[in-house]
């Protein structure tokens, strides 16, 4: 299936032949994406490998990349592409910023898959995780009323165990993973307004448990996220996490209340390796190209910096000489 929609959700190259069918997918593959183009063909690449042996439809939401990944989404016959132009090519009439929860509602809302997969355009799932997700869904689903599955992932290079996250009150949510579609539904879809981007997928996890759903861990699911420097030191230092923060505790004071008492908030590990390095073979040279990119920049300004300093040294040093010059006629 090929599509582009606009953020109205208006088909603009849908095919007929592409109308909804009586077998509708198992799974939507739903991720957002911007300027990162070399990262996404390799996420891409990986998701339909993995789901190759299901049936399952691919959706990106663009947020109006000016690196190419427009014009190469456009060229995939296989991906429904929607694209909202969330930073305004129009000075003029640049529009208003869209949250996270924004974006994904756009996927989740025609995915027409039973479960969503939730993953991000830096990511990729380790070999057979997604087609044991969907398995362990179905089967569990026939004792409990399961909302969502929560695979395992860590933060590579950086991280060396995998883990899933417990949110406010202990309650377990999906960083990446498998939702149920009619679940997210019934919720009201994940919160656009109240948040800017953060917290806004643990809001939609505790929405879910309090609608009497369970969101379990996967096991044996698996997702490598790539992370580099510069992202670790904005998740680190940014105003608008702390903000969001402070939001999700205010909104779940229950929840909040229940983890300052219990300290039930965290990771949970799990004991994986995974001996074929499959992160490593995907994301090593990229990253070091990357690194040798940002450290030429690095150098290239330092040497700016330093030649800035040298004319301002130089007019400084000239000046002088003016002034005694002067000072000196002034004596004579």
């Amino acid at each position: 299936m090929k599509g582009a929609l606009s953020a109205g959700g208006t088909a603009t190259n849908r095919a007929a032949s592409d109308a909804p069918t009586l077998t509708s997918p198992l799974v939507s593959i739903v991720l957002g994406t911007y300027n990162r183009l070399e990262l996404l063909i390799k996420t891409i690449d990986n998701v339909r490998t993995e789901s190759r042996e299901l049936n399952s439809e691919l959706i990106v939401i663009d947020g109006g990349s000016t690196d190419g990944s427009i014009e190469w989404l456009s060229s995939q016959t296989d991906i429904v592409t929607i694209i909202q132009h969330n930073r305004g090519r129009d000075p003029e009439s640049p529009g208003p910023r869209r949250s996270w929860g924004y974006f994904m509602n756009l996927g989740f809302k025609i995915a027409q898959g039973k479960y969503v997969l939730m993953v991000s355009d830096d990511c990729i799932l380790l070999p057979g995780s997604l087609r044991r997700g969907t398995e362990q869904f179905e089967r569990l689903s026939r004792k409990a009323r399961i909302g969502g599955l929560a695979f395992y992932f860590r933060n590579w290079p950086d991280e060396e165990n995998y883990y899933v996250q417990r949110t406010l009150g202990g309650k377990l949510m999906v960083n990446h993973g498998l939702f149920l579609r009619r679940a997210l539904e019934d919720v009201g879809w994940a919160e656009e307004d109240y948040y800017k981007f953060y917290k806004a997928d643990g809001d939609l996890c505790l929405k879910i448990w309090e609608r009497g759903y369970k969101i379990l861990e996967a096991d044996s699911c698996y997702i490598e996220h790539y992370m580099d420097n510069g992202e670790l030191v904005r998740v680190q230092n940014n105003r608008t996490q702390m903000e969001d923060a402070e939001r999700y505790r205010s909104k779940w004071k229950y929840h909040t209340q229940v983890t300052r008492i219990k300290k039930n908030m965290g990771k949970v590990y799990c004991e994986f390796k995974d001996a074929s390095q499959q992160a490593e073979h995907c994301f090593r040279e990229y990253r070091n190209r990357t690194i040798k990119g940002q450290e030429s920049t690095e150098l290239t300004s330092d040497q700016a910096q330093e030649q800035k300093a040298a004319c301002q040294e130089s007019q400084s040093m000239e000046v002088t000489k003016t002034l005694d010059k002067s000072t000196q006629g002034d004596q004579s």
